[in-house]
């Protein structure tokens, strides 16, 4: 047994779901950088690089779609500790590229999932 099958449902979903957007981030030409990225309490879900731009990806993962798209979970607030934790990131390893935020937005159907990749999500602007 895996350590994700011992996971509760909901995180079990969610941990799926990032490996499914880890796999298609891959399958699309994307160079990984790091995966769970953590500055303090804020987490950036995947950090790439493509075409010369530091792409984050923020996955949310959703059984159902009933209260709200995955993608609409990703509020202000998100965002604000996304930009913090992006900005950290940089800093960090002294990147100098141009930094943009995608959300891949997944819901649960049967085995799998329908993904749903949004560019340019949100900018720092905040």
């Amino acid at each position: 047994m895996s350590k994700v099958d011992d996971l509760p449902h909901h995180q079990r979903v969610g941990k799926e779901g990032e490996i499914f957007a880890l796999e298609w981030v891959l399958r699309n030409g994307y160079k990984v950088l790091h995966t769970n990225w953590h500055f303090g309490k804020k987490e950036l879900d995947i950090v790439a690089i493509k075409d010369n731009t530091i792409v984050v990806f923020e996955v949310k993962t959703r059984l159902s779609d009933h209260w709200e798209e995955p993608k609409d979970a990703v509020k202000r607030r998100k965002q604000k500790n996304i930009i913090e934790a992006a900005d950290a990131y940089v800093n960090q390893y002294g990147y100098e590229q141009e930094v943009q935020f995608d959300i891949i937005s997944l819901l649960r159907k049967g085995n799998g999932f329908e993904l749903e990749h949004i560019t340019d999500a949100f900018y720092p602007t905040l």
